[in-house]
């Protein structure tokens, strides 16, 4: 079984071809820029594989995922990103300065869609808080200030296995796994 995976971020990459692996399930990497919407991540992920699949003229995912702060109101959430290439984990940091409700969730959407389809959506989310200073040298973007109370570690202190047992991205990519298994 092949999906097509529509991501410019080789990290996302690296982590959905782990988590694939025991579902039999192979990637094809396309990088293939789409319009990202302002609005929810579900928003997001369900135009950009509407308009990938169509593009392309093949079933593809895409993921999209977020930083959700409570006590920032959410925010980043889907400016994560943006977020992330203009204040990044410093910004982050100085805005939380003095806060005490530090708890936070990576949110991960799958988008699956067939050419001229409706799309599916798959949520996963994985709890936390924010640590008070950068810790570790492995993931990516926001990773090395999201404390796992399971682990006891950042994700930045995670390698992409230990992460992968239990991540946002996990739990999206495998329910979307289990879903285009059953439906082959």
């Amino acid at each position: 079984m092949k999906v097509t995976f529509i991501t410019g971020n080789q990290h996302k990459v690296e982590e959905a071809e782990k988590i694939f692996e025991k579902f039999g399930i192979q990637l094809k990497h396309v990088d293939l820029g789409y319009p990202e919407l302002q609005g929810t991540l579900e928003e997001v992920a369900r135009y950009g594989t509407q308009h990938a699949a169509n593009r392309l003229g093949e079933p593809v995912i895409v993921e999209d995922a977020g930083l959700f702060i409570k006590s920032l109101k959410w925010f980043p959430g889907p400016y994560s990103a943006y977020v992330q290439d203009t204040i990044g984990n410093s910004g982050i940091l100085k805005l939380m300065e003095n806060v005490k409700d530090r708890y936070a969730e990576f949110r991960s959407v799958v988008g699956y869609s067939a050419p001229n389809a409706e799309p599916e959506i798959f949520l996963g989310a994985v709890k936390g808080h924010i640590s008070a200073k950068e810790k570790g040298n492995y993931g990516f973007a926001f990773d090395p200030l999201f404390y796992s109370k399971e682990k006891e570690k950042t994700f930045g202190e995670l390698t992409t296995l230990e992460k992968n047992e239990f991540s946002h991205r996990r739990k999206s990519l495998e329910q979307f796994a289990n879903w285009y298994k059953s439906q082959k």
